[in-house]
């Protein structure tokens, strides 16, 4: 039985505003700048990913990232995409205006352009990989699966526009806070500690509407529980 459920995908920024404009189009949804410098994008009413004004520039290479499906280059870099490595994969490595590493896959022209999946780095080898998709497979209510390619990954994940988070391994440590980070509700948030979560910052503290969490190695999410 699931502990939590996917509620929406949070991702800071230096210009929050000019980040909802930037990932806008290349997910498909609406940009919607906030008063207070923060934005969001929705899909009609719905809120998908809320993007939060933060005064540190990027440090470090993100630990999650965004994937995306589209069918040229071009218009991303015309938006302020840099490319940064278009030969080593299968697809093409990408940094946003923020400094935010990203994926892009070139599909034929049928395929639906937009949101693919999130890549999540996880420090050590392919069974590190696994457990930690594992923890959030449980947590979410579905299977993890080892791919023979030396990573995991959890699929289908119930109200998330992506088909997947694909866990792999990396030698390098977290050493910032993470800029893209899940956010989830839950009924019982003893239960997700005795899981493996750790609370960092509680309901109400300063004023916050949710629970700040952390993962087992360390990924902040935020949990948000009944009133």
């Amino acid at each position: 039985m699931a502990l939590a459920a996917y509620k929406d995908l949070c991702m800071d920024a230096s210009d929050a505003h000019a980040q909802a404009r930037f990932w806008a189009p290349l997910l498909g949804w609406d940009p919607h700048p906030h008063d207070d410098g923060d934005a969001c994008l929705r899909a009609g009413e719905a809120v998908e990913v809320w993007v939060n004004q933060v005064p540190e520039p990027v440090t470090a290479k993100n630990r999650v990232h965004i994937d995306i499906n589209a069918h040229a280059l071009e218009p991303i870099v015309a938006a302020g995409a840099t490319v940064l490595d278009s030969t080593s994969f299968a697809w093409t490595l990408m940094r946003d205006p923020d400094g935010q590493e990203f994926c892009v896959f070139l599909r034929p022209e049928g395929r639906p352009a937009g949101l693919y999946e999130l890549g999540w780095d996880v420090t050590g080898d392919a069974r590190a990989a696994h457990e930690l998709a594992i923890w959030w497979g449980d947590l979410l209510g579905v299977e993890a699966v080892e791919d023979e390619r030396g990573f995991s990954y959890i699929e289908d994940v119930p109200a998330t526009p992506f088909e997947s988070i694909a866990f792999a391994p990396v030698p390098e440590p977290k050493t910032a806070k993470n800029r893209i980070h899940l956010d989830v509700t839950t009924d019982d948030l003893d239960a997700l500690m005795a899981a493996g979560a750790t609370l960092l910052r509680a309901k109400g503290e300063d004023g916050i509407g949710w629970h700040v969490m952390s993962d087992p190695v360390g990924n902040e999410f935020c949990a948000f529980t009944p009133v």
